[in-house]
């Protein structure tokens, strides 16, 4: 089977969320020439001839607790602008597909089985569904809603770690997008050190975030003093209504700050908000207010705000990670990939600001090109 022949699953935790529901029907729409690859790195010419499975060869399914078909999902989306009119009906097949591929997620309530038996199942479900269709790779992606991290004395693994266990059992390559636990599970150490699959990072950066990553660099080099930096988002959806849990939204945050306190040296003072609109839907704004330093110790302030849709900004980067990580799994790589630092908040090493981290994936890409 020649490498443009070979198929790739794509197998999202979370499959009929919002954004899996967006990458699903994105890569339809693009495949068939409806609409441009926008905000797709690996469709820019530096990944020309990198060897990235096409779009056109990916197919998608996942777990979900949900039972919403994608195809009501896409229409949802579609009547609230995260979609383009009428998308939904063009692509309509592929999205009933991908939902015959999506299998029921855990633990439901009143689920009584053990984590291994959890884990067993899932990895099942994987399993068959790369044998089924005769893949050549499939990659794990969560696009889930945030969990609270775990407190110290939980006896179970959360179910992000239940999931991520799942992909390393069945052989398969795995991204975090969210800031759960996934593969951090101190739980799962050995697993993860011996699992000799690539895996990337945790978080996706995809809004005030990246928008930090670029603006901390800057006054690091402009050597301008940060004195504060303090930040809210206004957002509704599922999102928004998984982080109107406390716990949920710490474990959000710590990301957001992590990005400032690796690249300025030292967290400034100041807070993020998280605050759920339901009203705003797949829609969100983004405030932050910067306070410096600047020569001869005047004060100084910028303020940025970002208005954007979540699902449509994590839709192509998650498409990207897939086609990245089933690549590096292709050339036999192994463990954490910094060079996919580019894509999150808590990347496993590498630079912290995304002008450097960029640098780092144009880089994977000559590597990547080199080895066909």
């Amino acid at each position: 089977m020649t490498a443009h022949a070979a198929r790739t699953g794509v197998w999202f935790i979370g499959a009929r969320g919002s954004v899996a529901t967006t990458a699903t029907a994105g890569c339809a729409a693009v495949a068939a020439g409806l609409h441009p690859p926008t905000g797709m790195v690996t469709e820019t010419p530096p990944f020309h001839g990198a060897g990235l499975p096409p779009l056109t060869s990916l197919v998608f399914g996942g777990h979900d607790t949900l039972d919403c078909p994608l195809p009501k999902r896409a229409e949802a989306l579609a009547a609230g602008g995260v979609l383009p009119h009428g998308l939904p009906s063009a692509v309509r097949s592929e999205l009933t597909a991908a939902d015959e591929e999506i299998r029921s997620g855990g633990p439901l309530p009143g689920d009584t089985r053990t984590d291994e038996k959890l884990v067993a199942s899932f990895a099942t479900d994987i399993q068959d569904f790369t044998h089924r269709h005769g893949l050549a790779r499939t990659v794990v992606i969560n696009v889930a809603s945030t969990e609270p991290a775990p407190g110290a004395d939980d006896s179970r693994l959360p179910a992000s770690s239940l999931y991520a266990a799942a992909a390393l059992r069945a052989g398969c390559p795995y991204a975090n997008f969210t800031p759960s636990t996934g593969l951090r599970s101190p739980h799962l150490r050995e697993a993860v050190d011996s699992c000799a699959l690539p895996h990337a990072g945790r978080d996706g950066k995809t809004g005030q975030t990246l928008l930090r990553s670029v603006l901390a660099p800057m006054f690091v080099q402009r050597a301008l003093p940060v004195r504060a930096w303090s930040g809210t988002n206004l957002l509704g959806g599922g999102d928004g209504a998984a982080l109107a849990d406390p716990a949920a939204a710490a474990a959000k945050n710590a990301g957001k700050e992590r990005v400032l306190a690796d690249t300025l040296g030292s967290a400034p003072e100041g807070e993020v908000h998280i605050d759920d609109v339901p009203a705003m839907g797949d829609w969100k704004t983004a405030w932050d207010h910067i306070a410096f330093d600047g020569f001869l110790g005047s004060r100084m302030i910028l303020q940025t705000i970002w208005q954007g849709c979540d699902s449509a900004l994590a839709a192509p980067l998650v498409l990207d990670l897939a086609r990245l990580l089933a690549r590096a799994h292709e050339l036999g790589l192994t463990g954490p990939r910094p060079e996919l630092g580019f894509y999150f908040k808590d990347p496993d090493g590498g630079p912290a600001g995304l002008p450097e981290q960029y640098q780092e994936l144009l880089a994977f890409a000559e590597r990547l090109r080199a080895a066909r």
